[in-house]
């Protein structure tokens, strides 16, 4: 019996990023030589990749043009940090620093800026630096300050924001996501959904799609080992020492499952970034360039 053909999804641009090389800073002994990073990133046959944590790779638009572009490299996005529930007070910082970030991204050609909420306890120690929700006070604060930077981005640098649900911090469960959405403007803010983010606090990726599907502006992929992931949960582990233990996974040996995903998205009909991000760090400088080949290798089989 002949297998079924791969659905074509032509709506969906894979990339990667440093993420997926186990690069969580800007500089950290830890962590592959930007050069190396994107050798193997091209090697693995992956044509996108997103800036990670500004300082990482070169800030200067025209090296890292020259730098990218003669391995055949696309950037997709930039990415930026934020704690907008903290209100007015943090304006002015936070602004600073998006400036920096997207000022590169708008050089290198990308058209997003991935917005990822302040964690509620550190991701490194675990310590927990205060409450895991947010009162009415702080939630609206949130959303009008996510509104007004999508609005300056937008007037300023010509990006779309794209909100990242995020484990450890306020935009995590299918609850959380859907009072922000709820919440918050689509013509100014849209979300990044991170398919291993998601499904580690317990949402339904597929259904989120096809919920809110106006609303998904970009894709990260990866995977939850449901094994690691229960233990996790059980002892209430924070999300770095969780990562450590391997709980985002090589795809396709977790959850959710990455086909259902990708078809949901293509039947969205609008050109989608889905950008694999597998949270690896620290890693041994020899895993990730293997396990990419393989991941691409997969998302080939499922179409993309």
């Amino acid at each position: 019996m002949t297998a079924a053909p791969s659905p074509v999804l032509d709506r969906i641009r894979i990339g990667s990023a440093p993420d997926s090389w186990g690069v969580w800073f800007p500089d950290d002994p830890q962590q592959v030589p930007w050069q190396r990073f994107l050798d193997e990133v091209a090697q693995s046959g992956y044509q996108w990749i997103e800036l990670g944590p500004y300082g990482y790779l070169p800030t200067d638009p025209a090296r890292l043009t020259d730098e990218t572009a003669r391995r055949g490299l696309t950037v997709s996005a930039g990415t930026v940090f934020t704690a907008l529930h903290r209100g007015s007070a943090v304006w002015d910082a936070t602004w600073e620093h998006v400036s920096q970030v997207a000022e590169l991204t708008k050089a290198m050609g990308a058209r997003h800026l991935v917005v990822i909420p302040e964690f509620w306890r550190d991701p490194t120690s675990g310590e927990r630096t205060e409450s895991d929700t947010l009162n009415a006070g702080q939630f609206s604060d949130l959303c009008s300050g996510m509104e007004r930077l999508g609005r300056q981005v937008r007037e300023t640098f010509g990006l779309d924001i794209v909100v990242h649900p995020h484990a450890d911090t306020h935009i995590d469960t299918e609850e959380n996501v859907t009072r922000f959405l709820h919440g918050t403007d689509s013509a100014l803010v849209n979300l990044c959904l991170d398919t291993g983010h998601y499904a580690y606090c317990g949402g339904d990726n597929v259904k989120l799609i096809e919920t809110f599907g106006e609303r998904i502006g970009y894709l990260h992929l990866k995977q939850v080992d449901p094994e690691i992931l229960a233990d996790v949960i059980a002892n209430e582990v924070p999300f770095g020492p969780a990562v450590k233990r391997g709980v985002m996974c090589e795809p396709p040996s977790g959850v959710p499952e990455l086909g259902p995903v990708l078809a949901a998205a293509q039947k969205l009909g609008t050109d989608i970034f889905a950008i694999v991000e597998q949270d690896m760090y620290p890693c041994p400088p020899d895993q990730p360039l293997p396990i990419a080949q393989r991941t691409r290798r997969f998302l080939s089989s499922c179409g993309a």
